[in-house]
């Protein structure tokens, strides 16, 4: 029996949900009844931000560079969501430590995490390039609200009709954390450019000691290339009900600056308007 995807999304305290893989009871859990322990490490992002590339670095990290995991479980096994509705069902028994993926805004973070010592990292992108990889996900993904035309899609992706609190009020409201010790910021773009350094940051605050074949073997096995190419990791599995796999991959490009291939100077001075209004507070440039 074939179950019916709508691209709709419900309102849970005032944020946007897709309804498909999104329940009441599961945001509540994520938010009020998750129990956050020290050792929880917090994969956090904007969609289309990095977050499957965390999940495969964060994967092979823990297993101290052994590939294994990665190529023998999908990402989704080993670093759930928490606010998906099989949440509870992933995390509630699952051994320390555990890694953990979300998209959820600060306001509806797992009340518990400020009483311990538990971990966030949270990854930035470019939001010209998350606009961009959203549209196509977007035509991609039956979960979500899509639009044909890119300039409506960009209108859409400025406006309130966003899921996940919108990129401006997601990054704005993350980015009040950098400052505690708990919580380290990564850049999707400088990523790009030195993924072997970014990797050894990541470790140094995990406290993870990798020797440097483990870090070359991170790096090899996380790359755009062996992530699209691994069954595991590239979405292949997800029902066709889902995706729409005649129109892409879950993996399209996975680079910095392609918004320039999409945006007329029109679109792109619109974007700087908005983009500077509602980020005058943030001291943070792309």
């Amino acid at each position: 029996m074939s179950v019916e995807v709508k691209r709709e999304y419900m309102d849970f305290e005032g944020v946007k949900f897709p309804v498909n893989i999104h329940t009441v009871e599961s945001l509540t859990y994520a938010w009020k009844e998750f129990q956050t322990r020290d050792d929880d490490v917090f994969n956090v992002t904007f969609p289309k931000s990095g977050t499957t590339w965390l999940q495969e670095i964060l994967t092979i990290i823990y297993s101290n560079g052994d590939p294994t995991p990665a190529k023998t479980m999908y990402s989704w096994d080993r670093v759930p969501w928490l606010e998906q509705h099989l949440g509870r069902q992933k995390l509630e028994n699952r051994p320390s430590p555990r890694l953990i993926t979300t998209h959820l805004p600060i306001q509806l973070f797992p009340q518990t995490f400020y009483n311990t010592k538990a971990k966030v990292i949270y990854t930035v992108r470019n939001p010209k390039d998350v606009c961009v990889s959203l549209y196509y996900f977007s035509l991609f993904a039956l979960l979500l609200k899509c639009k044909e035309d890119f300039q409506e899609y960009l209108s859409m992706f400025l406006s309130k009709d966003t899921p996940f609190a919108g990129w401006f009020d997601h990054v704005k409201g993350w980015l009040t954390m950098k400052d505690n010790p708990n919580f380290l910021l990564l850049s999707y773009d400088d990523m790009t450019k030195d993924v072997r350094a970014n990797v050894i940051k990541i470790c140094k605050f995990l406290g993870k000691d990798l020797d440097d074949a483990a870090i070359d073997s991170v790096v090899e096995h996380s790359s755009f290339k062996a992530m699209k190419e691994n069954n595991m990791s590239n979405y292949s599995a997800v029902p066709d009900s889902i995706f729409k796999k005649d129109t892409g991959t879950f993996h399209r490009k996975g680079v910095s600056g392609d918004y320039k291939h999409h945006f007329t100077p029109a679109q792109e001075e619109e974007f700087e308007k908005i983009y500077k209004d509602c980020m005058k507070d943030i001291n943070f440039l792309f």
